[in-house]
C-alpha cells in the first residue's frame, strides 16, 4: 500500500488506516469471550499483513478491551510494532464515573488526559503512543490546560504527535494557539452519505494548516459497502439507491467492489484524507486495501458527489 505523511510530522502512514473499534465483537466487556478475542486478533493480523500501518483506537472502545486485544496481538506478532503507528483517543467518560451521580460527558481536564494516556499505554502494551487525539469536543475545554497535558506527555516520551477528533475549525484553532506542538490530524465522519465537511470549513482548515483528515465510518456503517442498502425509514432512500447504483457501475468499470469506490472517493481529495476501515471480517479488510489502487477521475469524483448531494451543483 502506498504511504502518506501525517500532517507535517515525521509519522508516515499507509493511505488507509485500520480501525479497531470492533475487534472485541461488541461494546460490553462482560460479553467478550476467548472466541471474540481470537477473532479480533485475526482481523488485526490480517490488516497488518494487508499493508495497513496506522491502527486507530479509543479508550472507550469496549471500555478498553479493544486496546487490550490489540496489545496481545502486537506482542504475538514479531516485528509488528516497528512497522506500524498506534493511535488512540481520550476524553469521553461514561455515566457513573467516578460516582453514581456523574453523567455521560466529555472531559479534557489535564488530570483526565494524563490518566487516560497511562491506562491506554498499559492496555496497548507500548511505551509510546504515536498519535494521541482528543475524542469529542468538551464544552469546558480549556486550551491552556490541554496544552499543559500535551507538553508533559511529550516531555515524558509517552506520545509522539497529537491531534483531535470531531473538532469544529474554531475550537481546533483555539487549542492550536495554546499548544507549542502542531495538531496533525482531525478525525471526522465524512463519506458519500455525509458531505457537510466539504463545506463547513473543516477540510479547508486541513488544507491551510497541513492537517491530515482521518475519516471514520467511511462506508457509512456498511451502507456504502457490498450488500449495503439505505435504511427503510431514511427519507433519502431514493437518492441513496441511485448513488449506490452509480457506485456499482463505477466499480464494474474499475474492476473493484463498491466499497473501494467509496474509499477511493475519499482518497481523491487534496487534503490527504486517510479513511479508517473498521470491519472485523478479514476478507473485507483485504478487499478494502484494494482502494489504494483505484484512481477516480475528476469527472467520476464529481458524478459521485452530485449523486450524493441529490441536487445539482449551483
Amino acid at each position: 500500500m502506498k504511504t502518506r505523511q501525517i500532517g507535517g510530522s515525521s509519522l508516515v502512514s499507509s493511505r488507509l488506516a485500520y480501525g479497531c473499534m470492533r475487534v472485541a465483537g461488541g461494546w460490553d466487556p462482560a460479553r467478550v469471550g476467548p472466541g471474540d478475542e481470537a477473532a479480533g486478533k485475526r482481523a488485526i493480523r490480517e490488516a497488518f499483513e494487508s499493508g495497513y500501518t496506522l491502527f486507530d483506537h479509543a479508550d472507550i472502545y469496549c471500555n478498553g478491551v479493544c486496546e487490550s486485544i490489540f496489545g496481545k496481538a502486537l506482542k504475538e506478532t514479531p516485528g509488528m510494532r516497528a512497522r506500524i503507528l498506534v493511535a488512540t483517543k481520550c476524553g469521553i467518560r461514561w455515566a457513573g464515573e467516578p460516582d453514581a451521580a456523574a453523567p455521560h460527558r466529555w472531559d479534557f481536564s489535564r488530570e483526565h488526559i494524563l490518566w487516560s494516556c497511562e491506562q491506554s499505554l498499559r492496555r496497548l502494551g507500548v511505551e509510546t503512543i504515536d498519535l494521541y487525539q482528543l475524542h469529542r469536543p468538551d464544552f469546558l475545554a480549556d486550551p491552556e490546560e490541554i496544552a499543559s497535558a500535551f507538553v508533559q506527555l511529550k516531555k515524558e516520551g509517552k506520545v509522539r504527535e497529537f491531534g483531535v477528533s470531531n473538532f469544529r475549525p474554531s475550537l481546533l484553532s483555539a487549542v492550536q494557539k495554546a499548544c507549542p506542538m502542531p495538531l496533525v490530524v482531525n478525525q471526522v465522519e465524512i463519506h458519500l452519505g455525509k458531505l457537510d465537511f466539504l463545506e463547513d470549513g473543516t477540510l479547508d482548515q486541513c488544507l491551510e494548516r497541513g492537517i491530515t483528515p482521518l475519516s471514520y465510518s467511511p462506508l457509512a456503517g456498511g451502507m456504502l459497502g457490498e450488500g449495503g442498502s439505505p435504511a427503510p425509514d431514511d427519507p433519502r432512500r431514493g437518492g441513496l439507491a441511485a448513488l449506490l447504483k452509480l457506485m456499482d457501475t463505477l466499480a464494474g468499470e474499475h474492476g473493484c467492489g463498491r466499497g473501494e469506490i467509496a474509499l477511493a472517493w475519499l482518497l481523491k481529495h487534496p487534503a490527504g484524507i486517510i479513511p479508517i476501515v473498521g470491519t472485523a471480517r478479514p476478507e473485507r479488510v483485504r478487499a478494502a486495501a484494494g482502494a489504494d489502487g483505484v484512481d477516480l477521475s475528476r469527472e467520476e469524483w464529481y458524478r459521485l458527489t452530485v449523486a450524493a448531494r441529490m441536487r445539482p451543483l449551483p
